[in-house]
């Protein structure tokens, strides 16, 4: 199994600090607003990885933070009129409403800034008494100049920091690049005690304290937003093995971004699309399934008509489930069996018990899983799945026409179900019938022309065509998605 790493910008082969248990770490949002579908992008691909990784047998240790203290996060609720701890833990519960939505898992441990002041400050004493952090007027500040490595991450080297936009100026620095470590008391913002005055924390000393606290001075993954890899993780790295002397983590990952036309998508910006509004008008399976169809470390551009397209393609893979439960075969859902179970695939392709469908369905369970241990190539898997999801529908004529088992069909879509639940799909129970692959095929140049009949405002010929689409046994909704079929049992 091999993952690119932004550190050394190579694929390297995974091999844990622990033997089959991985440490990870996830940069979490900054709770000041509602996520949008960036946000979603990057809880998807590090819900899919820490998913992956368990599909694979892997012991998991997942924590991603809130950053509950910020600039951003006093300045908001100073214009609602709240404290800034009220502000932020609203919009942390309007975060878990989100996940939940897209189906993104809980991290194992989700901690909070504010919750560990006092690992923050025993952190920058060491700094301090190593001599890479200096204290100005109750401000304490990271020197870069004291870690050659700084840089490496991101490949940017200290000349060209000098006139970067993004440099403090504050004359009081020994180097305008020195970044803040402990910020001193202003009027009217939260502060805590320390031992240069009361203050709060700088951004970046949060993550490197909170992934020690819980996940040891070095760990396998560190990951995060492309955005967040300078000044964030560079300065994460700086002051964690600064402080340590040791690699603080041995893989990094960062995601691409959502872009919106030509620009990226953000809260900055002002040009975001929130989670909320977006689960209204898309299957939220369906928004997943077309992030998944670009590899995580790409950028992604958002059209509503690709959303649409995919959750079509998501129907095709939902109607074998719900076939599989209409030729009443329990216990066929999205659902991880056991994540400790051992013997797959293997043992879920034998369990099919019928030697045609196993050998079709062994080389698709192998894309599948060399796509993924290939720095987890959703694309890739998504293809395989689909490979799959068709010989499924050929089985199943089969078994329509008296000549196959329907118990091999369902053993079957289990398996696609498993290999689903590694990419987070098919969490929600499916609803209706699958239609036969013959009907099917009758049914899509009728819903095309009534499109089309509704576009050109014939209503007579569109309900001419509903009626046609009746008596295959479909009944039309129109939604903002565009139409979608919902089959009678036969």
């Amino acid at each position: 199994m091999k993952i690119y790493s932004t550190l050394t910008r190579t694929k390297e082969e995974l091999v844990p600090l622990a033997p089959k248990e991985v440490r990870m770490y996830v940069c979490g949002v900054t709770v000041y607003g509602v996520s949008h579908v960036g946000h979603a992008r990057s809880a998807i691909v590090f819900d899919v990885i820490r998913r992956y990784l368990a599909f694979k047998g892997y012991r998991v240790t997942f924590v991603k933070n809130f950053t509950d203290v910020d600039d951003k996060i006093i300045k908001r609720a100073q214009e609602e009129g709240v404290s800034p701890s009220e502000l932020s833990e609203r919009y942390i519960a309007e975060f878990y409403q989100d996940m939940e939505a897209i189906g993104v898992l809980r991290a194992d441990i989700e901690p909070k800034a504010t919750d560990h002041i006092p690992e923050m400050i025993v952190l920058i004493e060491r700094l301090l008494a190593g001599g890479f952090a200096y204290v100005v007027d109750g401000d304490v500040y990271f020197e870069i100049r004291q870690f050659p490595g700084y840089g490496r991450l991101s490949g940017k080297n200290l000349d060209e920091l000098l006139a970067g936009a993004r440099v403090e100026v504050d004359e009081r620095k020994r180097d305008p690049r020195d970044f803040a470590l402990w910020k001193s008391a202003k009027p009217g913002e939260p502060s805590w005690p320390s031992p240069w005055g009361d203050g709060r924390p700088g951004w970046h000393i949060e993550c490197s304290a909170m992934s020690m606290r819980y996940l040891g001075e070095s760990f396998d993954i560190h990951g995060g937003g492309e955005d967040l890899m300078f000044p964030h993780h560079e300065c994460e790295i700086a002051q964690s093995e600064a402080a340590t002397g040791q690699p603080f983590a041995r893989y990094w990952i960062h995601n691409g971004f959502v872009n919106l036309g030509a620009e990226k998508m953000s809260k900055s910006l002002g040009n975001i699309l929130t989670i909320r509004e977006l689960v209204k008008r898309h299957d939220p399976d369906a928004l997943r399934l077309w992030l998944l169809g670009t590899h995580y470390r790409n950028p992604v551009e958002f059209a509503e008509e690709r959303v649409r397209e995919t959750a079509r393609a998501l129907e095709r893979l939902r109607g074998l489930i719900i076939e599989a439960e209409r030729l009443s075969v329990p216990g066929i859902d999205g659902r991880y069996p056991n994540a400790l179970e051992r013997g797959y695939p293997e043992a879920w392709l034998a369990a099919i018990g019928h030697g045609e469908l196993t050998r079709r369905a062994h080389p698709c369970v192998e894309r599948f899983t060399d796509a993924m241990d290939d720095d987890f190539n959703t694309p890739g898997a998504l293809a395989a799945l689909f490979d799959l999801s068709h010989e499924l529908y050929r089985y199943r004529e089969a078994v329509g026409q008296g000549g196959k088992r329907a118990d091999a069909f369902a053993n079957g879509v289990r398996l696609l179900a498993r290999l689903g639940w590694a990419l987070g799909l098919f969490q929600r129970p499916a609803e209706g019938v699958a239609p036969s692959p013959a009907r099917a095929a009758q049914a899509e140049p009728l819903v095309a022309e009534r499109e089309q009949a509704r576009n050109q405002r014939d209503w007579k010929r569109a309900d001419e065509l509903r009626e046609a689409l009746r008596k295959l046994g479909a009944t039309v909704e129109d939604t903002p998605t565009g139409p979608r079929l919902k089959w009678e049992r036969t």
